[in-house]
């Protein structure tokens, strides 16, 4: 069975940066897989949650969402079978709950993600 699970999150400074993980465990074939991160603000539901960045299987190729660019950085290492996301420069509009899915193709939909982690809670305060 596959279980997807993030961490990383909590409570921080604006300004701050934190790192978060997402393990994929019992996938053996991890390095075929493409991974995506997401994020469900408050005030939204899960199923409204938006794709903010991807990850290619090899980690050579990646994608955000424009209002991230230069702050995330999505890298993944296949021997952990573990993908990451630095946050920098945090600001109060990144509070959000980020979790993670897993891909057979890699996209920003939700529809092409066949695995997914509940989330860390990431909050900031001004």
């Amino acid at each position: 069975q596959v279980q997807v699970e993030e961490s990383g999150g909590g409570l921080v400074q604006a300004g701050d940066s934190v790192m978060l993980s997402c393990v994929v465990s019992g996938r053996r074939t991890f390095d075929k897989y493409a991974m995506g991160w997401f994020r469900q603000v408050p005030g939204k539901e899960r199923e409204e949650g938006e794709c903010v960045a991807t990850i290619n299987y090899s980690g050579d190729t990646t994608y955000y969402t424009d209002y991230v660019k230069g702050r995330f950085t999505i890298s993944r290492d296949n021997a952990k079978n573990t993908v990451y996301m630095q946050i920098n420069i945090l600001k109060t509009v990144s509070t959000a709950v980020y979790y993670c899915g897993v891909s057979r193709t890699g996209g920003t939909t939700k529809d092409v993600y066949v695995e997914w982690g509940r989330g860390t809670q990431v909050t900031v305060a001004s």
